[in-house]
């Protein structure tokens, strides 16, 4: 059985990270939940440096404390999924973006990555004590919010996005209860 962990990104997954953008980049595919990992290939070090601001900073109107991680296959000690956990909201991501951004790279799609992906998010949830989160998905990505909606996700609109040019679906997670009952994925870890 494959097992997979969450790696806070350091230098020695640099080829390995740029590689992972460079896969989205050449499937035409959206980039979400790498705390802006593709507005850094030509400087992947600043892209670490901006990592650790975002986990300690304050939060204002503007920007709020994050941590980001690689989803890590043991196997083949591969890179196979990112996720970004804002600590805290502001009212302009309680508006168009959540608590959570995730993806899986393109050639590893469809094979269930994701809900672990999500699984191990929600338990750094907890260890924030981040109670509920609020996520959201473009309405044409079902892939996504079905994720959500696999642990316990609770629709509370949808909302054409202007920013994004989306309609957006939002979505309410109970994180204790969704660890709580879905348990079966500590098999994965």
């Amino acid at each position: 059985m494959e097992k997979f962990y969450l790696e806070i990104p350091s230098i020695k997954r640099k080829n390995e990270a740029l590689d992972y953008i460079q896969e989205f980049l050449d499937a035409n595919s959206e980039i979400h939940g790498t705390g802006g990992l593709n507005r850094y290939l030509d400087d992947y070090e600043e892209w670490l440096i901006k990592l650790e601001e975002d986990y300690i900073r304050t939060p204002d109107e503007n920007r709020v404390p994050a941590r980001t991680f690689f989803l890590i296959r043991k196997d083949d000690d591969k890179i196979v999924g990112m996720i970004n956990i804002r600590l805290t909201l502001n009212e302009k991501l309680r508006r168009v973006a959540g608590h959570i951004g995730f993806s899986i790279r393109p050639k590893e799609r469809n094979k269930g990555y994701n809900n672990i992906n999500l699984y191990l998010g929600l338990k750094e949830c907890v260890k924030h004590n981040i109670k509920k989160v609020l996520l959201t998905a473009y309405k044409g990505n079902p892939a996504s919010w079905k994720t959500m909606e696999r642990f316990g996700g609770i629709r509370i609109k949808e909302e054409y996005i202007e920013e994004y040019h989306e309609l957006t679906v939002f979505y309410e997670i109970d994180t204790f209860k969704a660890i709580k009952n879905n348990e079966e994925f500590e098999q994965y870890i």
